[in-house]
């Protein structure tokens, strides 16, 4: 990755501070706060083993898929590392002014994500509940870091992809949930990702016309270098090629329905504006895109004749057959 110029870190953030306060305010004019417990089924609940005396957990218990447990359990294993995600936005884009105000509400409103996922799973014995807080300990002990610069630009251009990507692995999750319940509250939480990602998206959008080379350069770093926030739990590989296999979030997903619609946005092949690192780092990426279409199509020829082996044997594969 390219170093980044503090000076030019400095400038956009002042400059871009009117951008931060209409987006923000456009925001909360279309958001529309909803609460949680709305969305929890619980009367399905009981008692666990332990203080109370309850019913100790049995597999038996969950009605969900193993793969639907595994998408979930990321999912909320991703969302619990929320304050590591505030530490790293806040130092990256400061907290004074409209930026810090729009730090503060994006943290409460993705703190009801893990509310909601969590006050579920225990409500309808989804998961094992050990299990699922020593993973969260263990996560959470490690924190996040970001594999890029600590600067405002990485940082916005790379919550730009994965707001939308966050967006449609809770969406397909609900999808293939088999369960209206749990399909209802992810589809809610989907719709913030969604607007997260626009007020991100927006935002990107104004520093690429203010610094087009220095946004580029963050751009192409952030794609071709790109891990879900995740990416360091335990188990996470073993989970993330099962949801690819059940077509919950793939590489083809990836670069058709989260980089190529950003992309476009931006106009990033269209633009005129781009010279020297700009320019090639608008070729880099061009060149990786490339690459990662052919190794997507590799991979979804794998998955094919792995499900036919699969239908052979007589065992139906778990996949995703709609997407929204």
């Amino acid at each position: 990755m390219t170093s980044f110029d503090p000076a030019i870190q400095m400038r956009l953030i002042r400059d871009l501070e009117p951008v931060v306060a209409v987006e923000l305010e456009r925001h909360l004019k279309i958001q529309k706060d909803w609460y949680p417990h709305d969305y929890v089924p619980w009367s399905e609940g009981r008692n666990f083993a332990g203080p109370l005396n309850g019913d100790a957990w049995e597999a038996k218990d969950s009605k969900l898929s193993p793969i639907a447990q595994d998408s979930l359990v990321l999912n909320l294993l991703t969302e619990d590392n929320l304050p590591s995600y505030h530490t790293e936005i806040a130092i990256a884009m400061g907290r004074d002014g409209a930026w810090g105000t729009w730090i503060e509400r994006w943290t409460a409103e993705e703190n009801r994500h893990g509310i909601v996922l969590r006050d579920y799973l225990m409500a309808t014995r989804g998961v094992d509940p050990y299990e699922l807080e020593d993973l969260r300990m263990a996560h959470m002990s490690v924190g996040y870091q970001k594999p890029y610069e600590n600067d405002m630009l990485h940082t916005v251009a790379y919550v730009s992809f994965q707001e939308l990507a966050t967006r449609i692995s809770h969406r397909n999750t609900g999808l293939i949930s088999d369960d209206p319940i749990c399909e209802s509250m992810l589809q809610r939480v989907a719709l913030d990702e969604n607007l997260h990602m626009i007020f991100y998206r927006n935002l990107l959008g104004a520093a690429l016309d203010l610094e087009p080379n220095a946004a580029m350069r963050a751009i192409t770093d952030v794609v071709t270098n790109f891990d879900m926030p995740g990416a360091g739990m335990p188990g996470f590989a073993r989970k993330s090629v099962g949801i690819a296999l059940a077509g919950i979030y793939d590489m083809q997903q990836h670069l058709e329905d989260v980089i190529a619609p950003v992309l476009r946005a931006w106009n990033v092949f269209g633009r005129e504006d781009l010279s020297g690192d700009g320019q090639a780092a608008r070729d880099e990426l061009s060149a990786f895109l490339a690459g990662a279409t052919t190794e997507s199509d590799h991979f979804n020829e794998k998955r094919e004749k792995h499900f036919e082996r699969l239908i052979a044997r007589g065992q139906e594969p778990i996949r995703l057959t709609k997407t929204k």
